[in-house]
């Protein structure tokens, strides 16, 4: 019962303060509440990572490199770059290796000619899911680098 007033509690004092965030309905009607979840739009492509790492792959370093290429195109524009972890871990962990993962990319972004004043860097940790969903392929949506161009 005691957990039920504090969601509740929770719920109100959200509705109340409102969410910078978007929200996405989940399909289950049992739902009671929009879950937030990340930003989807970018002109930049997001990179992802695999589990528990924040060491750039291939795939990543070719995204980057054509992130990198419209950035320089572009050089009135800064970037964002948000760290995003899955759900699994600590909060106190997940914003280490969210944190992480987003220096990984300003720092090979840098390399690839991109002026570090241009970039920032914040990590969200677990708490701004692309997908809401509690299983790998959600996770794997999740673990990610996500670029907001200003």
């Amino acid at each position: 019962m005691r957990m039920l007033k504090l969601f509740l509690a929770g719920l109100c004092l959200l509705a109340v303060t409102g969410c910078s965030c978007r929200t996405r309905r989940v399909a289950d009607e049992d739902a009671a509440a929009a879950i937030p979840v990340a930003d989807e739009d970018s002109v930049l492509a997001d990179i992802f990572f695999g589990y528990d790492v924040y060491n750039l792959t291939d795939a990543s370093k070719a995204t980057l490199t054509a992130n990198a290429e419209w950035l320089k195109a572009n050089p009135e524009t800064t970037v964002t770059i948000q760290g995003h972890c899955d759900e699994r871990g600590t909060n106190e962990y997940n914003m280490v290796l969210g944190e992480h993962r987003a220096n990984a990319a300003m720092e090979y972004l840098r390399t690839l000619g991109v002026d570090p004043s241009r970039m920032s860097i914040i990590s969200y940790g677990e708490d701004l899911p692309l997908d809401p969903g509690h299983n790998e392929a959600a996770w794997a949506k999740n673990r990610r680098d996500h670029f907001v161009v200003k």
